[in-house]
């Protein structure tokens, strides 16, 4: 088996990139063992509505970065307390949702240090009947991955407000994630637990134990391919947003003038198809021309606020701002 060093890289647009790099490009016959530590983001499944997922003014002020995955499953949380493993291979009939293989050496390392792991379902690693790990795959020809978290010391009062969605009324084909209890592995530990990459080695260890590994450093034109991808797939709105299913959404606000209820039909290029205005608002002008403004438009703030920037939105809505507007489509 084949271990890479990310060297080490944070964000989750370039761990990505390498994760997909190596399944299509690097020892097609042979297992390659991966792990990458990203800073503060959200990582979509590839099926997802991202609107559905995420909490997106909490995740704009606290600059989370928000990235769609090739594999299926949940949103989840990643942070400088959060551990990826990825395990790529043959896509073979015994690989290929074998959950049980690819976690069997993380949940040894675990028991090992006292933590009562154990795969539950499909693709959970469970202690005690709390989430610390969840696992996904994805199949790109003749290659696999199989990849999880490990909440190390994961900051959890984040996760509740980065994935809790504004309230708004969604009608999306996208796969719903299912939230679950979840726990730090550290907290099933002795005091003063080893950090982070003591933990990582110790996994490496284990699975060397098992599995020689043999170091591959990645080359300079290596390099050049994975930031290449990075910016055409992980970096690009079209695939962490755009990819999202077709859907309509339904949102209200209260304020000094009334009320103001939007329906938005968007398509699956993230572009809204009609928006409708209803309430008991007041407004000098016909809400048809704004609602025939934004048509057109892509589902994201920064689109929506150009089309809106030759408009007064308070000839419209009385007493209602552009940034208020803005805040009740988005």
């Amino acid at each position: 088996m084949l271990f890479v060093e990310n060297e080490p890289n944070k964000d989750p647009r370039i761990n990505l990139a390498i994760e997909e790099y190596l399944i299509r490009s690097i020892a097609p016959k042979e297992e390659i063992l991966l792990f990458y530590i990203n800073k503060p983001s959200i990582i979509i499944g590839r099926n997802q509505n991202t609107i559905q997922e995420i909490n997106v003014d909490y995740v704009k002020a606290h600059d989370i970065i928000v990235v769609r995955r090739l594999s299926g499953g949940g949103a989840v949380y990643h942070d400088l307390g959060n551990l990826n493993f990825s395990f790529i291979a043959p896509n073979s009939p015994g690989n290929f949702h074998n959950f049980r293989k690819f976690t069997q050496p993380v949940i040894k390392v675990l028991m090992k240090m006292g933590v009562p792991a154990e795969l539950s379902g499909r693709n959970d690693i469970l202690a005690d009947g709390k989430k610390i790990s969840g696992n996904a795959q994805y199949v790109s020809g003749p290659r696999m991955v199989s990849h999880g978290t490990l909440l190390w010391n994961t900051d959890l009062s984040v996760v509740g407000e980065a994935l809790r969605v504004k309230q708004a009324k969604i009608e999306s084909k996208g796969i719903k994630s299912i939230r679950s209890r979840v726990a730090n592995i550290t907290e099933f530990l002795p005091e003063n637990p080893p950090d982070i990459m003591t933990f990582r080695q110790m996994i490496i260890d284990g699975v060397h134990s098992e599995n020689p590994l043999e170091e591959y450093v990645l080359t300079e034109a290596d390099w050049e391919n994975i930031h290449q991808l990075s910016r055409e797939r992980y970096q690009n709105w079209e695939w962490n947003f755009g990819k999202s299913p077709a859907f309509g959404i339904q949102r209200e606000i209260r304020y000094g003038g009334g009320c103001v209820e939007a329906w938005l039909d968007v398509s699956r290029g993230g572009v809204i198809n009609q928006v409708k205005f209803y309430g008991d608002f007041f407004g000098q002008r016909d809400v048809s021309e704004l609602e025939a403004a934004l048509a057109g438009s892509r589902y994201e703030p920064s689109a929506i606020l150009e089309r809106l920037s030759h408009l007064d939105v308070n000839d419209y809505f009385v007493n209602l701002t552009t940034a208020g507007l803005v805040d009740l489509l988005y």
